[in-house]
This record gives structure tokens, sequence and C-alpha cells, in this order.
């Protein structure tokens, strides 16, 4: 891109000095008084954003390179008593010259952040779940769903981050609830070996690495979240969330610890919710809940991923045989969404009881069921995965022997 030296920058304005003019001598003997650019020019030599040359002359009308037109945003770049809408204007430029002010050695890193405060994230996802259970009837789901996940810079410490979600029933074109969701929304605050969260965000318990997902709980809840450490961390939660039972609101407190160093991942979660309608489902009749869980895993190597967790619930009344939950896996690679051609897949034992798993990922093994679950992975190209996963097992209290899930789903991330 070429532009004259008159056109780039007089007539952009830079210096914001087209209303002003000088009583200054006339520092180039090629720009007249009555040159529609003399004001802007004349600002910009008393600035030192531009020089001319040796002769006195401008030399305006002749076509300079990008890197001549570098130099002078880098000048620009250096003013500090500009106003907001010239230092935009300089952002821009820097933006667009990033490349030659590098090679200056000009560092525009906090421009370009600053023009751009704000990005999106996010995917269209086709998903298929077919639950199977003898005897009864099929539950089949087409769906399809749009997200945006915007993040936005506060300051350099803060973001304010969110998730919106638009669920389209494949089957009948419908919307789940005939509207967008806001599924999470709050800020975020990144310090050494501290973080703040304030919003609605996500809640996973302690083993959420597991390939088959979390054990105890994958949800979202609206409180305060703060993580301390750094190869051992403690996270303490608290705040409201559905209650996974009468999907009521339940008050929610939540501690967990998770170490993550050489080759070794462990962890272990406390949980408590109190709601009212809880005291139909406790053992003592009172309005809360309380379950907690193990885990532990270990790396063989970059690829291999051998984990294991446990849960149980204190103080629930129904077969105590549901109480419980523990899984078993073992997990190879994994798909990477910017690296085409990677793939993973992983293999399962879920026994998952109702009481300690009521808001644990279900996409394959259902919470009151147990059996084996196998799934994988694969990136065909850049930012497209397909993942598909098969559940076959029995319902816990024997409702039905044998019951089996297929899940599948193509994303498209962008």
């Amino acid at each position: 891109m070429k532009k004259t030296l008159v056109s780039a920058l007089a007539t952009a304005l830079v210096v914001g000095a087209a209303s002003t003019t000088f009583a200054a001598a006339n520092p180039f003997s090629d720009v007249p008084r009555d040159h529609w650019a003399y004001d802007a020019v004349t600002q910009l030599a008393a600035d030192g954003v531009v020089e001319g040359y040796g002769d006195g002359t401008f030399r305006g009308d002749r076509n300079i390179t990008r890197y001549e037109m570098a130099q002078m945003v880098a000048k620009a770049m250096a003013k500090g008593d500009m106003s907001a809408s010239d230092r935009a204007l300089v952002d821009r430029l820097a933006a667009e010259f990033a490349d030659e002010l590098n090679n200056l050695g000009v560092r525009v890193s906090n421009l370009e952040r600053n023009a751009d405060m704000v990005k999106w994230n996010g995917k269209v996802q086709y998903k298929y779940e077919s639950l199977r259970p003898e005897n009864d009837a099929k539950e089949t789901t087409n769906e399809l769903k749009f997200r945006l996940e915007p993040k936005a810079e506060i300051n350099d410490h803060w973001h304010a981050m969110a998730r919106l979600d638009a669920d389209l029933n494949v089957s009948d074109d419908t919307g789940k609830d005939g509207k967008v969701t806001l599924k999470r929304a709050y800020v975020q605050g990144d310090y050494t070996n501290f973080q703040v969260r304030l919003g609605k965000m996500a809640l996973v318990s302690s083993e959420n690495y597991q390939a088959p997902g979390s054990l105890i709980i994958d949800t979202e809840f609206s409180g305060a979240q703060v993580t301390f450490g750094n190869a051992l961390k403690a996270t303490v939660q608290a705040g409201r969330l559905k209650d996974g039972f009468e999907h009521n609101r339940a008050n929610y407190q939540g501690v967990q610890l998770h170490y993550d160093k050489n080759n070794f991942v462990a962890g272990a979660g406390y949980y408590r919710f109190q709601s009212k309608d809880l005291a139909a489902y406790t053992s003592n009749g009172k309005q809360h809940a309380n379950m907690w869980g193990v885990d532990l895993g270990y790396r063989f190597d970059k690829n291999s991923f051998l984990s294991g967790a446990y849960a149980h619930a204190n103080n629930m009344k129904s077969d105590k045989k549901l109480n419980k939950s523990y899984q078993f896996t073992y997990e190879y690679k994994g798909a990477d969404a910017m690296d085409k051609g990677s793939w993973g897949a992983y293999l399962s034992y879920r026994y998952l009881g109702d009481n300690s798993s009521f808001l644990a990922t279900q996409d394959g093994a259902q919470a009151g069921s147990k059996g084996i679950e196998v799934g994988a992975n694969y990136t065909p190209m850049k930012n497209i995965v397909l993942t598909g996963k098969y559940f076959k097992g029995k319902d816990i209290d024997g409702a039905h022997d044998k019951v089996q899930k297929l899940y599948g789903t193509v994303e498209f991330f962008f």
C-alpha cells in the first residue's frame, strides 16, 4: 500500500491540526501557507512526526513506502498529549503497520490490544443422542447449537466473560426455550497464584480432567469463586444453582483441592447443597445434602493417562447403592481443534449413583446406571472436531437390565 505524505498523514490528521492556523515560520518551502494541508503538515513538523529533507522541502507529492509510513507512525505514537480520538486513530495505524513497527523495535501489542478490547469465540454444534433402555421407548435428540463466548478486557488483571447459547431442535425446528440463553456471565481477576471469579460461571467437581467428564457436578452456578496456589490449588465457592432434584434453586458451598505436578494428578472436594425441597430426600429430614469426592490420575507419557475417582453422598435416605459413584478411565491422546489429523480415544467403567452424581456429566452413562463407556474424537480439518461416545450397561436399581446410549457431535469452532 502506497500513499503520499499529505494523503496519509495530513488528510488523516493524526494530531488533529486541521482547524489550527500557525504563525510560526513556514518549515517547508514547497508547502505554502495557502496549501490545503499547510496546518496539518506544520503541526506534524512541530511535533517531530515529519522532518522533510535537507534542502528544506517536504516533497508531499511523492509516494512513500510502508516502512517510511511506519517511521512516522512510531513518532506519532510517542506523543503523550493526544486526544482520545487522535490516540484511537494512531492505534489503528499502529495495527496496520505492526510488522514494520516491530522491525523498528516499536512494541505495539498494547496498542493492538486496546484497539480491539473484545474477543469473540464460539462454535456451531450438531448433537445426536439416543438413549435406549430395554423394553422402553427409545429417546432420541437431534439438536443444533449456536454458541458465542465474548471476552472483554477491563484492565491488566480483570476480564469480563460470557457464554450465550441458542439451541434448535432439528426434528421440528423449534428452540428449547424459544430464545437465546445466557449460560455464563462473570468477571475474572488473575494475579500471581491467585484468581477471583464473580457472577455466573462453570461449576465442575475436582476430577473434571477425566475424559468421560465430571463424576459429581458439571453445571453452572451464580456466586463467587476464589482459587489460589500453583501445583497445589485450593478453590472455595459459594452461591446458588439448580439443585438437580426438584430443579429448584439451592444454596451451594464447595471446597476443592487439586494437585498437578510431574506425572501425578490428584484432587478432593466437599460440596453442600441447601434447599427446602431436599428435606424429602435426606435421611434426617434436613434441608441440606452433603457429598464428597476424591480422584487420582497418572500420566505414563504425553499420550497415555490412567485415572480413577470416587464420590459419596452422606445423608440421603434412598438405596445406599445410589449414594456412591466411581469411575476408572484410560485415555489415549486427544483431538486438538487447532491440529488437523489429531485424535484421541478412551475406555471407562462408570458407576453413577443417583444421589452422588445427580449433576454429573451424562453424555454417555446416565445417573443411576453402571457399565462400560467408550469414546473417540478426531479433527479432520482445523477447527472442526468429531466426537462419538457409546455406553452399554444397566440401571443400578434394577429397573432395566440393559441400557445403551449413543452420543455424537460435530463442532465447528471460530
